[in-house]
């Protein structure tokens, strides 16, 4: 089954997350910040990326988006925010934000699944 990586600095959305996935058969490597997140990817090559947009700074997570797709990394991402919803701010794909879906926190385990399964899908197109 598919390995995801999840880097995020709440304890609580590691968790939930983990066990959401590893309920649906997926491996899981995590991660609380950008820079244990680098390494992990690097370590492990996941096929998916879930990846907090606010840790140690607001910005983390569209820099290390960034960071990764400078270095080639070509694994799907996906965003987890909850910023657009607290200053109404709509994230949109692109060079400044290069991921390849983003998502509301909370998100139902649910739609979870279902966005992992079509970014994974795009993966083996």
């Amino acid at each position: 089954m598919s390995l995801i990586a999840i880097i995020d600095d709440d304890p609580d959305i590691i968790e939930a997350t983990s066990l959401v996935l590893k309920s649906r058969g997926f491996s899981v490597c995590t991660a609380s910040n950008p820079d244990e997140g680098y390494k992990i990817i690097k370590e492990n090559n996941p096929d998916l990326i879930i990846l907090d947009v606010m840790m140690d700074e607001p910005d983390d997570g569209f820099f290390m988006a960034q960071k990764l797709r400078r270095d080639k990394v070509k694994t799907p991402i996906l965003m987890y925010t909850s910023v657009s919803k607290t200053i109404g701010f709509e994230y949109g794909q692109g060079e400044m934000v290069p991921v390849d879906d983003f998502v509301e926190k909370p998100i139902s385990p649910e739609e979870l699944i279902e966005k992992v399964k079509l970014l994974l899908k795009k993966v083996e197109a």
